[in-house]
C-alpha cells in the first residue's frame, strides 16, 4: 500500500511517500524560517498562505523523485492536528481533496504520533513497548507507548515546552530567530562550571515538566552580567545543561517507574547533541536502548505522517468525506490499533 503524506502544521510544509512493502520512496520538505525570521517567531497567516503556495509543487517534486503516478497511490495521510489551525487546514483540504478525486481513503495524524512513530523509519527501529520523550517547540511529553494507538502521558510540560524555552531564551540573548538551534551551537563554547543554572521539577516526585522559571532565571543573570560575547557562551551553555540535565533526569525515572529498557526520543529537540550525549550515558547506566530519527526527520517532515498514515490506514481507519483540523488534540484520545 503506497501513502501520501502531507505534512502543514506550523511552517514546514513536508511531502512524502511510503510504501509498506519498500519503504520510504521519497519526502521533500520547505522550512519557512528565513520568511518568519523578520518577524523573530512564527506568524500563523504567512504560515498558511505560504503553505497554499507550496505543497502542490512539492507533491509533484515526491511523486517524480519516486517514480509514481496518482493511480499508484491506495491512500492519503494528513496532519490534523495539533498546530496551527490555518495551517493544519491547508493540508487536510489539500490531502481530503485529493484522496476524494484519486477515489482512495484518507485519513488524519496526529502531529505527534508521527513524531514518536519517526525512529520506526530507520534501519533498526525500536520495539514495542517503550517510553518516548517528544521534545519539539510546542510540547514536552513523556509517555509509556504499549503499541501504535496505546499511549499513557506520564508527565508534560505545565508551561513551556523544551523547544520553546531555547527560542526564547535565544531570543532573550540576541541570537535571533530560530533560536534553539543558534544556541545549542554557541554553547558548545561556553565555559563548564561558570555557571550553575536550576534543575526545575527534579527536587520532588512526579514526571512533570515547567521551564519559565528556568527561562526567567537566565534572563536575570544575563542582564546582571556583563554581556560580553564570552559570557553569552557561558550562559547558553549552562542553560542547555540545565535543560538536558532536567530531561535526562525525568527519562531516568520514566523508565525505573514503567520498568522499560527502551527509550525514544523524537522532535526536534532530539536533535540537540548535548541532551544524545547525556541520554546515551543515562542509557548505559541502566542497562536501556536509546533511539532517535536521523537529525532530517527529528523537525517536522512529511516522512513521519506517510508512515503513521499507513498504519492506520493499513488498519482500516478511514475519515468521512470532509475535513477538519484539532489545534489541541490529546494523544491519549487516539484510538488504538
Amino acid at each position: 500500500m503506497l501513502v501520501l503524506g502531507i505534512e502543514t502544521s506550523c511552517d514546514e510544509t513536508g511531502i512524502a511517500l511510503y510504501d509498506g512493502e519498500r519503504g520510504l520512496l521519497s519526502h521533500t520538505l520547505f522550512s519557512q524560517v528565513a520568511m518568519h525570521a523578520e518577524y523573530g517567531g512564527v506568524v500563523p497567516e504567512l504560515a498558511s498562505r505560504d503553505h497554499v503556495r507550496r505543497v502542490l509543487p512539492l507533491l509533484q517534486q515526491a511523486m517524480g523523485e519516486a517514480g509514481v503516478s496518482r493511480a499508484d497511490i491506495a491512500g492519503v495521510a494528513y496532519t490534523s492536528g495539533p498546530g496551527l489551525m490555518g495551517a493544519l487546514l491547508v493540508g487536510a483540504a489539500v490531502g481530503r481533496s485529493l484522496a476524494w478525486s484519486w477515489g482512495v481513503p484518507a485519513v488524519g495524524v496526529h502531529h505527534m504520533e508521527g513524531h514518536l512513530l519517526a525512529p520506526m523509519l530507520e534501519e533498526t527501529p525500536p520495539a514495542f513497548p517503550f517510553v518516548a520523550l517528544l521534545v519539539s517547540g510546542g510540547h514536552t511529553l513523556l509517555v509509556d507507548v504499549q503499541g501504535v494507538g496505546q499511549y499513557t502521558i506520564l508527565g508534560e510540560s505545565l508551561d513551556d515546552a523544551a523547544g520553546e524555552a531555547f527560542d526564547k531564551t535565544a531570543k532573550m540573548l540576541g541570537l535571533g530567530y530560530p533560536g534553539g538551534p543558534v544556541l545549542a551551537k554557541l554553547a558548545e563554547q561556553g565555559r563548564p562550571d561558570i555557571y550553575k543554572f536550576p534543575r526545575p521539577m527534579t527536587d520532588r516526585p512526579g514526571l512533570d515538566f515547567s521551564f519559565s522559571g528556568l527561562k526567567t532565571f537566565t534572563l536575570t543573570t544575563w542582564q546582571a552580567s556583563d554581556q560580553s560575547e564570552q559570557t553569552k557562551a557561558d550562559i547558553a551553555y549552562a542553560f542547555q545543561q540545565a535543560v538536558v540535565e532536567t530531561l535526562a533526569i525525568k527519562c531516568k525515572r520514566a523508565l525505573q517507574q514503567t520498568s522499560l529498557k527502551r527509550l525514544v526520543i523524537a522532535g526536534g529537540v532530539s536533535a540537540n547533541k548535548g541532551l544524545r550525549v547525556r541520554l546515551a550515558a543515562m542509557g548505559k547506566e541502566l542497562g536501556a536502548e536509546v533511539y532517535y530519527p536521523r537529525p532530517e526527520f527529528c523537525t517536522d517532515n512529511g516522512a513521519m505522517i506517510a508512515y503513521a498514515g499507513y498504519l492506520r490506514l493499513q488498519a482500516g481507519q478511514t475519515e468521512e468525506l470532509g475535513f477538519g483540523a484539532s489545534p489541541r488534540w490529546p494523544i491519549e484520545e487516539l484510538p488504538p490499533l
